[in-house]
């Protein structure tokens, strides 16, 4: 029990760390940690945040865990996850295993506002690639942004701007899993159903 929950501090620190929830501190907070609920079905595990309007399915054999703060989110994690512990904590980058981030940001932004935004938070994490690109997910125009930082490791964020919020998604690796961690990132974005 008590391994699990520096594994989830650790994902918590990934996610302020990586640059996938960046905008928290200057806006207005919109989400909460209950939006947020965690359902057994016939088909596996599935979240659900209604508020969002979001449902995304919970990789088989994988954790879920709701992050208590930045307005609720939520992890999703291999059972071989695996970093350096200091000082009580896993810290980044990954030694082994995979993690999938989910969070919402409740504001209005274009592509180029995206961009900003990360490129202003990435300036601090000793980046050494930074690559964006458009994409479509499911039909919807997205921001996909590959990045390696010396202090979170290697990532991909997704960020798909619908009306006046964002959804985002985001992976993060060991070194020896990165195949794996991004083939089960596709088949989860393929999961995920935005109304």
């Amino acid at each position: 029990m008590k391994k699990k929950i520096i594994i989830i501090i650790s994902i918590v620190l990934i996610l302020v760390a990586g640059g996938g929830f960046f905008w928290w501190q200057r806006r207005e907070i919109k989400g909460n940690p209950e939006d947020y609920v965690i359902k057994e079905t016939a088909e596996g595990k599935i979240v659900e945040n209604k508020k969002a309007g979001l449902t995304v399915k919970v990789p088989e054999g994988w954790e879920a865990k709701k992050i208590e703060f930045l307005e609720g989110s939520m992890a999703f994690y291999t059972k071989d996850a695996e970093g350096t512990w200091q000082n009580g904590i896993m810290d980044t980058p990954f030694k082994k295993g995979c993690v999938i981030a989910e969070g919402m940001i409740y504001k209005k932004m274009s592509f180029e506002e995206m961009k900003k935004e990360i490129k202003d938070i990435h300036f601090g994490l000793g980046i050494k690639s930074d690559e964006f690109e458009e994409i479509e997910i499911k039909n919807r125009k997205a921001l996909k942004n590959t990045f390696d930082s010396i202090r979170t490791g290697p990532g991909i964020s997704i960020y798909i701007p619908d009306k006046n919020k964002v959804y985002n998604f985001a992976v993060y690796w060991g070194p020896q899993d990165k195949d794996r961690c991004i083939q089960e990132f596709n088949n989860f974005l393929e999961t995920v159903s935005i109304e």
